[in-house]
């Protein structure tokens, strides 16, 4: 399995060169950098005066396929937060376009065709990334064009189970029942609609990293609902074949949210850093997951709605629960809060930024 040691013995690429001594590529090889990176998910949102004037005049769905502006969104946040990544402005969700996928204003992702019948699963099997998504690697390679070599990218995609999870609930979900029952009654259907969203993530993935992107991160946002015995039996192995099936030498962020019973499971699955949400604490997260991968997180998102002092103090405790050890990417546990306060947002990455580099 394609584990942090993987980066250590490759040769570099053109743009690990240009962009090596960049902290937040330094932290994902596990070197010393002259301060804690620090990108936040879901960087460019609703909570970016920009952002809501742009979408007064695309829906989401319009706003991702509309590459230079989808492009204009992902430097934006960049610009305005002083974070040291760029992620690409996309969605997990977008390989179920020819699933009937559409986003209800206030009610999140719909799935026009969820998956019940083997049958179902035919526009997956279908599906060509590049014909499908490619407006996502031009939006990479405007982002970089723009960047230059300042400012390393980040693609992603969702992780096999989560994007297979939508596809079979049709929307979001509470209990999963559907796609539970589908695991255990039907193996023969799970298996399929697993292997077709792994050759899907795989291309996905490979594309952007092939139009610039310098790391890519694998969200399995719906992974906390499963037993660690479930999801060693159903979703490991598909996890690890995306990770492993990568191009060698670009790090791969693994994140799940609500997976603090799944780390070291995660860790076996693969990925040069796993993603910490706020459930957890660090150091002791760190020390199941061992010392041979880097780690990234982990404030807990609701914290951007106290104060500033408030804000510094938790940034103290999670610089300190990482104890200066290289490998560190701050970030909060999950994404930007819609309403969250823009100074506050600011105030973190430069709190991140002051105190790491006085060594707090």
């Amino acid at each position: 399995m394609r584990h942090t040691g993987d980066l250590r013995r490759r040769t570099p690429t053109v743009a690990d060169r240009a962009l090596s001594d960049r902290p937040f590529l330094q932290a994902c090889r596990r070197e010393p950098s002259a301060y804690t990176p620090v990108w936040l998910m879901r960087q460019a949102g609703r909570y970016l005066p920009e952002y809501r004037r742009i979408r007064e005049r695309f829906s989401f769905l319009d706003l991702c396929r509309d590459s230079a502006t989808a492009a204009e969104v992902t430097v934006g946040a960049v610009a305005t937060l002083g974070v040291d990544a760029a992620i690409v402005f996309a969605d997990i969700l977008l390989p179920l376009v020819d699933s009937g996928l559409t986003y209800e204003n206030g009610d999140g992702p719909r799935i026009a065709r969820p998956v019940r019948r083997i049958e179902d699963i035919e526009s997956l099997k279908g599906l060509n990334v590049e014909d499908a998504l490619g407006f996502v690697a031009k939006t990479i390679l405007l982002t970089r064009r723009e960047l230059g070599k300042t400012v390393p990218v980040i693609g992603f995609a969702g992780a096999p189970f989560t994007v297979a999870a939508y596809a079979v609930e049709g929307g979001a979900s509470r209990n999963y029942v559907a796609t539970k029952s589908l695991m255990y009654n039907e193996p023969v259907i799970w298996h399929e609609l697993m292997e077709s969203v792994v050759r899907i993530t795989i291309d996905y993935l490979n594309m952007q990293i092939d139009a610039g992107a310098d790391a890519v991160q694998l969200f399995d946002s719906w992974v906390g609902a499963l037993s660690p015995e479930d999801y060693r039996k159903y979703v490991q192995p598909y996890s690890a074949k995306v990770i492993e099936s990568l191009r060698s030498g670009t790090p791969v962020i693994h994140f799940g949210t609500m997976s603090g019973s799944l780390l070291t499971d995660m860790r076996e699955a693969g990925g040069d850093v796993i993603g910490l949400d706020w459930r957890v604490n660090l150091d002791e997260a760190w020390a199941r997951l061992g010392t041979d991968v880097a780690v990234q997180g982990n404030l807990d998102p609701t914290l951007l709605f106290s104060d500033r002092r408030t804000i510094r103090q938790a940034v103290t405790a999670t610089l300190r629960r990482a104890a200066g050890r290289p490998g560190h990417i701050f970030n909060l546990g999950h994404g930007i809060l819609p309403q969250t306060p823009l100074d506050n947002v600011r105030a973190l990455v430069d709190a991140v930024h002051e105190m790491s580099t006085a060594g707090c």
